[in-house]
């Protein structure tokens, strides 16, 4: 979320058909989103991950004043069980 202003979720949620929400709200999901990410950022790997993939994407990010483009690092792996799952995302 970082980048987005509060208007711009409020803008979002009514073109969504529902009704306006506070900078209060707005602000308690953004914490609610840095935990979840946090806690993501900081859990240890269980298991064995035999397969790892990493890519890179760049996507259009606000900074300050402007737009730019932000490389962002995904790694994917697969576990003995053969379930994928994200194994980590960062901005480089």
């Amino acid at each position: 979320v970082n980048g987005v202003f509060i208007q711009s979720v409020d803008a979002l949620i009514k073109a969504m058909g529902k009704i306006g929400t506070s900078k209060r709200k707005v602000s308690r999901h953004y914490a609610e989103i840095d935990e979840r990410v946090n806690a993501f950022h900081s859990c240890p790997i269980k298991g064995s991950w035999p397969y790892l993939w990493i890519a890179t994407a760049y996507v259009k990010s606000r900074t300050s004043r402007s737009i730019v483009s932000v490389a962002v690092i995904i790694a994917v792996g697969v576990n003995t069980d053969g379930r994928r799952e994200v194994y980590g995302v960062v901005a480089a």
